[in-house]
């Protein structure tokens, strides 16, 4: 009966084999592992804004740690692009139901005393807004070096992204977004002699048509 093996973190190691962007022409391939990690780091650096720069109560780690599993519904629906997600209503609330399902299936594999503690990071907790800006951030970040790398597939889907980022009306988010965006434009050499000066345009302003 193997009543003590559960199957989560095995589950939760194949967000490697997931691709994103699967609509898109890409010039290097990102999984959604990769984008979980860089979405953990820069909901952390939001909630330490938040609580560092603004003086508003906050908690970095469980930022991070809500980041982490965010999109770990995908290990059972898959990535769906963007553009069919929220392409009606209808659409949209279904594939939430989906989510919804796939998030119990992964609790389903944990031992009843854990599953409590990752069922709040599975709905990203009271993080839920730092979450999805950093999400949208972590995805400007990815059309910005798919642009840097010359492939305009993604001039749209940047301008769109950079868009829905100021919609937020985030303070941590502009910030992030004017502090640390333009050197992701930059080379490596550039990005060690930037140091921790201010100097530099705003964000998106390197990149040609965003």
């Amino acid at each position: 009966m193997h009543h003590n093996r559960h199957g989560f973190f095995a589950l939760v190691s194949r967000m490697k084999n997931i691709d994103r962007w699967a609509l898109m022409r890409n010039s290097s391939r990102e999984n959604v592992q990769e984008h979980s990690h860089m979405v953990a780091v820069i909901a952390h650096a939001l909630a330490v804004i938040r609580r560092d720069v603004f003086g508003e109560p906050s908690d970095p780690g469980a930022a991070a740690a809500a980041a982490l599993f965010h999109d770990a519904s995908e290990i059972i629906t898959g990535d769906m692009p963007t553009p069919v997600k929220y392409h009606s209503e209808t659409i949209k609330a279904a594939y939430g139901g989906v989510e919804a399902e796939a998030r119990a299936r992964l609790l389903g594999a944990l031992p009843d005393a854990l599953r409590p503690a990752y069922e709040d990071v599975l709905t990203c907790g009271g993080a839920a807004a730092l979450v999805k800006a950093a999400d949208k951030i972590a995805a400007y970040i990815k059309c910005v070096e798919e642009l840097n790398a010359g492939n305009g597939e993604f001039r749209s889907a940047a301008a769109q992204t950079r868009e829905k980022i100021s919609a937020l009306g985030m303070p941590e988010a502009d910030y992030f977004m004017e502090h640390f965006i333009p050197a992701f434009s930059l080379t490596l050499d550039e990005i060690l002699a930037f140091g921790g000066t201010d100097a530099g345009s705003g964000p998106g302003e390197q990149i040609p048509g965003v």
